[in-house]
């Protein structure tokens, strides 16, 4: 049986784990403000937010519920638009949206306020991966208005929240009609709940940003294995050296970690070009690796830090392979039958170590790759010591670039050696022409993300005008 709290409800059903959470909010319990829009994770019509108990707190996410199987809401709260609803009046994001005329069909109207009211939970002095509300609404789109009476609408939730009391969070977003009264007592009401673990037996999903854009009807009907319940398959750890992140990971718990901010200083730049603030919050990176897109986001940075993945057998014993021997070929790779992927290791980069990732898409934010690419170079005064290149988008996997990287070991960081490290890129690259570019358009991204590196990480050094005009 799953149970959950559905807004101001407490939710047991026996209905089958795998069906998506957006059919079970429609269909069983008749709320018809999440909207069916694309059932592909994109347009953010679909939009709920996820409250987990952590330390006697609750800690809330959007998520774009179309592609997330029912049984992951086991022990959460669940918020749709009816849930942040006022008895006899609009909240204070539905007042901001009216009083900037921020809707016209009105049909991506509530997706757009629960990711507001999410954005107003969470909005703290520390919290600055959503450092602003038109942050917290990168998943949802809208076809009407234009967005710009909806970012003002952002604006003006920006003001009011510099006003919060940081000390009593929720009593002040109740006091100032963010979210009603019932709110104060949900962490009370989930420790008391004690849902029971689901069954380990089925297809192997996670989160399903992935797998449930294209077979969310067939999953409806089998069981299914939900990896997100599995601690061991969790957290982000660091020692030795060594940092070790369970398969678990979201991009949003990687961008979260001040560890790992440290390590990166652009981490969380980095982290805003991969998809959409919903589906940061879900998808995992275990999840990127399977499904073994050549552009795939997460598989080129990981790539890059030359990591180790972990596998497990199904008997529980583990064994490790070098991350850029996983995937063998187009969406094929290293995984036999009963295992699972357990987690992904990295060598923390040392002072004299750099790190750079980049991407090109047809939008900025919220798309695929045309081509991305990463770069981790470690040097001795302007000498490279060792050196570690991948990109996507040009190959039939994800690519490791070994002989651009084994070149440039012992090479001085000049526009000679990247020009020469370039041409040796090209021989290891074998694009094709597809919907995001001809094979001519990617060699000619790859190249340029490629000197892109260089000239980001070491620009005493490197200067565009020399790499264009050589």
């Amino acid at each position: 049986m799953i149970q959950f709290i559905l807004n101001n409800k407490i939710i047991k059903t026996t209905a089958k784990a795998g069906i998506p959470l957006l059919d079970f909010i429609r269909d069983h319990q008749q709320l018809k403000g999440t909207k069916i829009g694309c059932r592909e994770g994109d347009c953010g019509a679909c939009t709920v937010l996820v409250g987990s108990l952590v330390d006697n707190k609750i800690s809330y996410q959007s998520i774009t519920c179309c592609i997330s199987p029912l049984g992951n809401a086991n022990g959460k709260h669940i918020v749709t638009v009816e849930g942040i609803n006022l008895p006899k009046k609009m909240n204070t994001v539905q007042m901001a949206m009216a009083d900037n005329f921020a809707t016209q069909c009105g049909f991506c109207t509530p997706g757009f306020v629960v990711s507001m009211t999410g954005f107003a939970i969470n909005s703290t002095q520390e919290n600055e991966f959503l450092n602003s509300c038109n942050d917290a609404i990168s998943g949802n789109i809208c076809r009407c208005t234009g967005y710009k009476s909806i970012e003002k609408a952002g604006f003006d939730i920006e003001a009011k929240l510099q006003e919060k009391n940081a000390n009593d969070q929720i009593q002040w977003l109740i006091q100032e009609g963010f979210v009603p009264n019932y709110f104060e007592t949900i962490p009370k009401r989930l420790a008391n709940l004690q849902p029971k673990t689901l069954e380990k037996t089925g297809v192997k999903v996670a989160n399903g940003t992935d797998l449930y854009v294209h077979n969310a009807d067939a999953l409806s009907e089998q069981d299914v294995r939900l990896l997100v319940h599995e601690d061991t398959l969790k957290g982000i750890s660091f020692s030795e050296g060594i940092c070790t992140l369970g398969v678990n990971t979201t991009v949003t718990d990687i961008a979260e970690n001040n560890e790992l901010q440290v390590v990166f200083p652009k981490l969380k730049q980095f982290l805003k070009l991969v998809s959409s603030e919903q589906i940061r919050n879900m998808g995992t990176i275990g999840g990127n690796f399977v499904n073994a897109s050549p552009i795939g986001d997460m598989s080129i940075f990981f790539l890059a830090l030359n990591a180790t993945l972990t596998i497990e057998r199904p008997d529980g014993n583990q064994r490790t392979i070098p991350f850029q021997e996983f995937h063998q070929n187009y969406k094929t790779y290293d995984l036999q039958e009963g295992e699972i992927l357990h987690s992904i290791s990295f060598t923390i980069p040392k002072d004299n170590a750099y790190f750079n990732f980049e991407k090109v898409s047809k939008r900025t934010h919220l798309d695929i790759a045309s081509v991305n690419s990463a770069g981790r170079i470690t040097l001795d005064q302007s000498v490279i010591t060792d050196a570690h290149f991948s990109v996507g988008g040009v190959a039939a996997i994800p690519k490791y670039l070994s002989k651009t990287s084994v070149f440039l070991i012992g090479k001085k960081v000049n526009t000679e050696t990247i020009l020469e490290a370039e041409i040796i890129l090209q021989s290891e690259i074998a694009p094709i022409s597809d919907v995001r570019g001809t094979s001519t358009y990617k060699r000619l991204l790859a190249k340029q993300l490629f000197f892109a590196h260089f000239i980001e990480l070491f620009p005493e050094h490197v200067q565009l005008q020399n790499l264009m005009a050589s």
